[in-house]
C-alpha cells in the first residue's frame, strides 16, 4: 500500500511524515522545503503478531507494511506548473490513496500560504488543481477515443462517452471519486489513472491542546463525509515529540495527554477501511506474518499472496480464529477441540483468520 502525503506548504505535512516514518524528510517554515518525494516504509502496528510469536516461539516477525511518500507542498496553479506543480502531480499519480494534511490550528509564527486559516478553502485549492490536471488528461483521451471510434468500434464509442461524462463532472468542480459509476465503469476508470479518482483521507492537523478537534476539524469532517472520504484528527507536533521515544515512553506520554493512539495506527486503520483491505495471519516456528489482501478475497487468491504455487495447487485452507487460538494455546489444541475449519476454494477470508494452506504442485 502506497500513500501519498499532500498538502499546501506549512500545514505540518513534512513534520507529520517525519514523525511517523522517521525517514528524516527536511522540514522548515517555508514553501518547497521538500523538493523530491521522500519515501518511508513503516510497519503496520499489529499486536497480534507478537502474541502469536510468543505462542509459536517464532524466530521472525514480519508485519504488513505501508509506504508513505511525502509529496512537496502544492500551491494554486500547480496544474499549470506553478511552484513545482507538474512534477508533484506526477508523483501523486503513482500512489494508491492520498493523505491530505489540512491545517486546523492557529499560530501566528507559522506562515499560511494564503494568509489565513481556512481548511475547506485549502482542501478546495488542492482538489481544484487535481481536477484541472484530470481535465487535461481526459480531454486528450477523449480525442484519442473519438479518433479510434471513427470505424464504428463499439468499445471506443463507449470509452469516448464515458470520458465525456467524466469531463462534464470534472468541469462542475467535482472529483471523479464522487461520481456514480457501475462496477464495470469503475474498473475502466482505474485504467485512466486519474488523480481525483484516488481515495482520500483528510488529516486534520491540530495544536497540542486540541486533539479532540475544534471548529476547523468539524468543517473538514463535514466536507469529507459529503464526498465519502475519511478524516483523522492528529497533532503533528505531538507526533514529532513521540517519534524519539521508546514504545513504553510513548504509551506513558499518550496516557498523560489522554490520547488513545498515535497518528500511525489511526491513519492505517482509516486507509484499510477506505481501500477495503484486511490482514490475515500465518504462524509457525520460522515466522509469524501478516498478509494484506482486499476484503472479499477468496482463499486460493489469498494463498497466492504468499506464492503463486500456493494458488495454482490450492487444496484447502485450515483456519482457526486468532482469539480462539490464543485461548486454547496451540493449533493442535484447537484442532482437538474441533475449532480448526477446513475451507475450500469459495471461502472468503476474514481479518482474524490464522491460516495453514495445503497445496500440491
Amino acid at each position: 500500500m502506497k500513500l501519498g502525503v499532500v498538502g499546501l506548504p506549512n500545514v505540518g505535512k513534512s513534520t507529520l511524515f517525519n514523525a511517523i516514518t522517521n525517514a528524516g524528510a527536511m522540514s522548515a517554515n517555508y514553501p518547497f522545503c521538500t523538493i523530491e518525494p521522500n519515501v518511508g516504509v513503516v510497519a503496520v502496528p499489529d499486536e497480534r503478531l507478537n502474541k502469536l510469536a510468543e505462542l509459536y516461539n517464532s524466530k521472525k516477525i514480519t508485519p504488513a507494511t505501508v509506504e508513505f511518500v511525502d509529496i512537496a507542498g502544492l500551491v494554486k496553479g500547480a496544474s499549470k506548473g506553478e511552484g513545482l506543480g507538474n512534477k508533484f502531480l506526477s508523483h501523486i499519480r503513482e500512489v494508491d490513496a492520498i493523505v491530505h494534511v489540512v491545517r486546523c490550528f492557529d499560530d501566528e509564527n507559522v506562515t499560511h500560504v494564503s494568509g489565513r486559516v481556512d481548511p475547506v478553502s485549502d482542501i478546495e485549492t488542492i482538489n481544484l488543481e487535481l481536477i484541472f490536471a484530470d481535465m487535461e488528461t481526459v480531454e486528450r483521451r477523449i480525442a484519442k477515443a473519438q479518433s479510434m471510434a471513427k470505424g464504428g468500434d463499439k468499445k471506443f464509442i463507449a470509452e469516448a462517452n464515458l470520458l465525456t461524462r467524466i469531463y462534464k463532472w470534472l468541469e462542475s468542480g467535482k472529483p471523479v471519486r464522487t461520481m456514480e459509476l457501475s462496477d464495470d465503469e469503475k474498473e475502466e476508470v482505474k485504467g485512466f489513472f486519474l488523480l481525483t479518482d484516488k481515495p482520500v483521507i483528510y488529516c486534520a492537523n491540530v495544536s497540542e491542546d486540541q486533539t479532540d478537534g475544534n471548529d476547523y476539524t468539524k468543517k473538514v469532517e463535514e466536507y469529507a463525509k459529503a464526498e465519502g472520504s475519511e478524516t483523522v484528527v492528529i497533532s503533528a507536533k505531538i507526533e514529532e515529540e513521540l517519534a524519539g521515544l521508546s514504545p513504553e515512553e510513548r504509551k506513558a506520554f499518550l496516557d498523560d495527554l489522554g490520547i488513545k493512539e498515535g497518528a500511525l495506527p489511526k491513519l492505517i486503520t482509516a486507509c484499510y477501511k477506505l481501500l477495503g483491505l484486511i490482514s490475515y495471519l500465518t504462524a509457525g516456528e520460522k515466522e509469524v506474518r501478516a498478509w494484506t489482501i482486499e476484503r472479499g478475497t477468496k482463499a486460493p487468491q489469498a494463498a497466492g499472496k504468499i506464492h503463486s504455487d500456493f494458488e495454482k495447487g490450492f487444496i484447502r485452507a485450515e483456519i482457526v480464529d486468532y482469539y480462539t487460538l490464543l485461548e486454547l494455546g496451540s493449533f493442535n489444541a484447537a484442532k482437538e477441540k474441533g475449532k480448526v475449519r477446513s475451507e475450500g476454494k469459495d471461502y472468503v477470508m476474514q481479518p482474524d483468520d490464522v491460516v495453514l494452506f495445503r497445496f500440491n504442485v
